[in-house]
């Protein structure tokens, strides 16, 4: 699937991360993936980002739209053309978004699911709730932007955390074909982030003791970024 270049700006992204054992993700992941280990563990997680004055880069301002998305990711790794490539595996999608739900697997790369957003945020403080419309996914976090790195993560500083997400830019999603996947790079003008500490997290999914067994999976951390001018360019589909 390929797309023009998408521009527009990252209002708020949150970056929700479990520590997992490597040997439970290994079986969640498609071929040609491997689970990118860190530590002796493998990493997933939720991205929630808000989106705005989303547009094809050769349109100007002020057109554009917004929504709010959450995509549930793993990191992985992976053999192409003899070199050794890293990114994110992208099981599902969810978006506030009619235009992105009903385009997303056929215009925009990966299918996307319309989910119900409950957002309540200031400059430190935040929450955020989904759930999807499918009721297959519910998500919840809330936190505030911390004055330091916490101790406990598998990253032992925020700038070995940076590393490591903006790393894994490229990602690729589950569309209606299981033989197919879509590519879509992110690439940031200013990769900024902030620590996040989190009082309350839970995920449906994550928490799902039939897909993650007992003792294999525990939170991590989080990351925040604001404010991030971007855009979105699509890659070749990856054949399973």
């Amino acid at each position: 699937m390929r797309i023009p270049a998408i521009r527009g700006a990252i209002d708020r992204r949150v970056l929700v991360n479990y520590r997992i054992d490597a040997a439970v993700v290994a079986k969640l992941l498609p071929k040609p993936f491997e689970p990118q280990i860190v530590d002796g563990y493998a990493i997933g997680g939720v991205c929630l980002i808000r989106l705005k004055s989303l547009r094809p880069s050769v349109m100007p301002m002020p057109w554009g739209f917004g929504s709010e998305n959450a995509a549930y990711r793993f990191a992985v790794e992976w053999d192409e053309a003899g070199e050794r490539r890293r990114g994110v595996y992208i099981p599902r999608r969810d978006t506030s978004s009619r235009i992105v739900a009903f385009t997303g697997g056929r215009v925009f790369p990966g299918v996307h699911h319309l989910a119900d957003f409950e957002v309540t945020e200031t400059d430190s403080d935040f929450s955020i709730r989904i759930r999807s419309r499918d009721r297959s996914t519910e998500m919840g976090i809330e936190g505030s932007v911390a004055n330091g790195w916490p101790s406990g993560s598998l990253f032992p500083t925020l700038e070995a955390a940076s590393d490591f997400f903006r790393e894994g830019s490229l990602g690729y999603s589950a569309t209606h074909d299981d033989n197919r996947l879509d590519g879509l790079e992110l690439r940031c003008t200013d990769w900024r982030v902030e620590p996040f500490v989190a009082n309350n997290v839970e995920s449906s999914y994550f928490e799902d003791t039939s897909i993650f067994p007992p003792g294999s999976i525990e939170y991590d951390g989080a990351l925040l970024m604001r404010g991030i001018d971007h855009e979105w360019h699509s890659r070749e589909d990856l054949r399973r």
